[in-house]
């Protein structure tokens, strides 16, 4: 989640294919959901293979979306 640059996402498939794991997306967004430090790593950049953005263990949903648009990742 470091390497994704401001204003940029990724989706939890991808990062499981990263880590050399491509069928461990599930598993990425439970470790995601448990980041403690959202802020230092900036999980709210990962969103759903769908496009959708998926939930955020800091502030729900709606401040992932708040996040995002901040950074000029969603309109």
């Amino acid at each position: 989640m470091c390497r994704i640059p401001e204003g940029r996402t990724s989706n939890y498939k991808e990062i499981a294919k990263n880590v050399g794991k491509p069928g461990a997306y599930r598993a990425a967004g439970t470790a995601l959901r448990r980041n403690p430090f959202p802020i230092e790593v900036p999980c709210h950049r990962v969103i759903k293979s769908d496009g959708s953005l998926g939930s955020y263990s800091n502030g729900g949903s709606r401040m992932k979306a708040m996040l995002l648009k901040k950074e000029g990742a969603i309109a």
